[in-house]
């Protein structure tokens, strides 16, 4: 019956996004009203816990065993983008036994083992499959019940959480001895118009938010993190590609070249973590640029980025609110650690949310700090939640599935290791592009999408 489902929708409490998840909350629970079934319970993840990892899941498989073990027989997640037919779900559900263990989704796999995963599965990574969170998956009460038991004895030990879906499919794998993803067609990421839904009970309605008009490119001040030995190979990749895009942009370096032209801001260049450099890009934002810019985006010389389609995804943010938005990591989260935006996919702040953090004491405990993890640290201290989202990202287009991203349109890759980036702009990035893609010749816009 549709009471024994528990939705758990993937929210956060950026009041954009609180706002989504509480629609497809809403949705849900008309469709059950609509057709006469009994309400099934429905929770937004922000609100259901103050534990910091939440969003990572397994920490909250002993509440929901707790709570839900007895009088529940599936725990659905989806994210607020996921679209559900309820009745169609329902009948979906019904053909797995729910007194066994299931872990139940759309399988993604990689084509080739990659550094995001660790290289797992070197020899042959097609053949482990994790579960693509758009299309919604499926966790029946037993297995819950497992990881719960588990979870109490062996305390979870992972110090990163880099790639969600493909770490919760690692743990319930148990190597072997636990279930593997059973692929589900009706857990679908076609848009809800596509023709092909008619069989899915799922379908994913968003590829790039867009909230009004896209903001002013004056309201968006780029900064690119650089050093005197990437002058040469990387900025003018950047000056073929996305540099157009930005009306406000400054590259940031150990040395002053006139030629790009570089600001030497007098920190010295590390070899690890670049905190005093970010911590001074962020005050001299505050410091020497219009009061009138609300957004800050800070990248890496070897970041590719749209900046043309985070003015549309940055219409759907309140610049008043602390906003610092990117791709999310977590650090030591199953013991009480913080999450944060990984700086290569880049990081975008709200001027508030500088105004926030340079007010607090929250410091670099030395120059050469990873600063994406001290800046995660210091807005976990002040309350102030990173928001997500999975169209920036740290790697490049190959380090993912290709299913993966065909429902994105995405804002961001980075990296230039073995790929052309100017073509991997062009072919994933630029406004209006047509370009060869996957060896193909495509004429396609992918803004429109």
């Amino acid at each position: 019956e549709l009471k024994e489902i528990v939705f758990v929708i993937q929210s956060q409490s950026n009041s954009f996004h609180s706002k989504r998840a509480e629609d497809l909350k809403r949705d849900i629970l008309k469709q059950a009203v609509d057709h006469g079934k009994e309400l099934p319970t429905v929770l937004l993840i922000h609100q259901i816990s103050r534990h910091e990892g939440a969003w990572t899941i397994l920490p909250l498989m002993r509440d929901f065993s707790v709570t839900y073990g007895k009088n529940s027989s599936w725990i659905f997640f989806c994210e607020e983008d996921t679209r559900i037919r309820v009745v169609k779900l329902l009948e979906t559900l019904r053909r797995f036994d729910k007194s066994k263990e299931w872990f139940l989704g759309k399988a993604l796999y990689d084509e080739e083992s990659t550094i995001i995963h660790h290289y797992a599965f070197a020899e042959n990574p097609t053949v482990f499959k994790f579960p693509d969170f758009a299309a919604g998956w499926a966790l029946s009460i037993p297995l819950v019940n497992k990881l719960a038991k588990k979870l109490k004895s062996e305390p979870l030990k992972s110090d990163f959480t880099i790639d969600l879906k493909h770490e919760i499919a690692l743990y319930i794998w148990q190597k072997g001895e636990g279930p593997h993803l059973t692929p589900v067609p009706e857990f679908c990421t076609e848009d809800v118009n596509s023709y092909k839904v008619d069989h899915c009970a799922t379908t994913f309605s968003n590829f790039l938010p867009l909230c009004g008009e896209p903001v002013n490119k004056e309201d968006v001040f780029v900064a690119v993190k650089t050093c005197r030995k990437f002058h040469g190979d990387r900025i003018p990749v950047v000056k073929q590609t996305w540099e157009r895009e930005a009306a406000l942009i400054e590259y940031y370096s150990d040395y002053a070249d006139i030629s790009i032209p570089t600001i030497d801001l007098g920190v010295p260049n590390t070899d690890r973590g670049h905190c005093g450099k970010t911590f001074a890009i962020l005050e001299r934002f505050l410091n020497h640029t219009s009061p009138r810019t609300p957004w800050l985006v800070v990248v890496d010389d070897d970041t590719l980025i749209s900046i043309f389609r985070l003015r549309k995804l940055l219409s759907c943010y309140d610049p008043n609110e602390p906003v610092f938005l990117g791709e999310r990591y977590g650090y030591g989260l199953g013991t009480g650690g913080y999450s944060y935006i990984t700086g290569g996919g880049g990081m975008v702040f709200s001027r508030t949310a500088v105004q926030k953090l340079l007010a607090s004491k929250c410091r670099c405990y030395s120059m050469d700090a990873p600063d994406d993890m001290v800046l995660g640290m210091c807005f976990s201290g002040l309350g102030i939640p990173i928001t997500h989202s999975p169209l920036f990202h740290q790697a490049r287009p190959m380090d993912y599935p290709k299913d993966y991203l065909s429902h994105q349109v995405p804002v961001s890759f980075h990296k230039h290791w073995n790929i052309d980036p100017v073509k991997v702009y062009f072919t994933w990035l630029a406004p209006n592009s047509e370009e060869s893609h996957n060896g193909k010749k495509v004429g396609y816009n992918r803004e429109d999408l």
